[in-house]
């Protein structure tokens, strides 16, 4: 399974003004970026809803779409951080990239619209995610709520907040649950017939031990609502890094426990990540390693 990470301890000398430019840079992007996403919906679906069909491709299987609106919002924010961050690299989910644990250079992490399939039917839970890492750590992240104008970020080691579409600025902390059993989970699923089929066999098993699951559709909309208090945990196979650097470090800035593969690891690999509130996180942890679900669930 993933290696449980610290993600919000004292940092040795901790340059507290870098983060707070970083987390500016991240808010604005996804801002922007979540704007451009709102408009280009309206033009780019029918009077009833749907898009169109020369806006929408497969990717990794036919149920695994990318829209025109995703491949152009990245090149939006990656045009943005030439202008604001020269020089610095990017790790996108459509243009690519790379970031390796031990390097010194800033990379940006980009999901230019976390949950396409909501976003390609019109289910109002799709966001845009940015965060900035080094050495395979996020510094400072941000998650825009495209349909409700909400813009969740942190810095590490300065918290997380959440600012409302009307400017009101709320500080973030995870539920305060004590029993796995009274907990609600949020999750996902994988694209293949594989890990789906593996998904499914384990939610059976997981349902009946806790409060109740969520499954809303977008990994880093389910992790700042854990930083939120609206459900106690996530936990879902086979993330990109793209999925979870801005909101595990929401998560993690707002309390909770997290479990998280090497910053690079890529989703065919499906090791697990989990965000839990701290009262259930060991708990949760023992429950998943009895049942099975900390195990990977590699794609064939």
């Amino acid at each position: 399974m993933g290696v449980v990470h610290d993600i919000n301890p004292a940092v040795p000398n901790p340059d507290v003004d870098e983060i707070a430019e970083l987390r500016r840079v991240a808010i604005h992007l996804a801002r922007t970026a979540a704007a451009h996403v709102r408009l280009r919906r309206t033009q780019v679906s029918s009077a009833a809803g749907a898009l169109h069909a020369d806006a929408v491709q497969s990717k990794s299987t036919p149920t695994d779409p990318v829209t025109v609106v995703d491949t152009e919002t990245e090149e939006l924010i990656r045009s943005l951080l030439a202008r604001l961050r020269p020089g610095e690299r990017v790790l996108g989910e459509e243009g690519g990239g790379s970031i390796e644990e031990g390097a010194a250079d800033i990379v940006w992490v980009v999901d230019p619209i976390d949950g396409t399939v909501n976003f390609l039917y019109g289910i109002p839970a799709y966001s845009v995610s940015v965060a900035a890492m080094r050495d395979g750590r996020s510094l400072a992240g941000a998650v825009a709520d495209v349909v409700r104008g909400r813009v969740y970020s942190a810095g590490l080691g300065a918290g997380a907040e959440r600012t409302d579409a009307d400017g009101t600025t709320s500080a973030l902390r995870c539920a305060e649950v004590g029993s796995v059993e009274m907990a609600l989970l949020a999750t996902g699923f994988g694209y293949g017939v594989h890990r789906r089929t593996r998904q499914g066999e384990l939610i059976a098993q997981v349902l009946p031990r806790v409060r109740d699951i969520r499954r809303v559709g977008s990994a880093a909309l389910d992790l700042c609502m854990v930083a939120s208090g609206l459900v106690d945990a996530h936990y879902e196979h086979g993330l990109n890094t793209w999925d979870w650097a801005a909101g595990a470090l929401i998560a993690a800035e707002a309390g909770a426990r997290l479990t998280l593969p090497a910053a690079g690891t890529v989703a065919k690999t499906g090791e697990l990540v989990v965000a839990a509130a701290p009262g259930i996180a060991a708990e949760l942890i023992e429950l998943f390693d009895r049942l099975g679900v900390s195990e990977a669930i590699p794609e064939p």
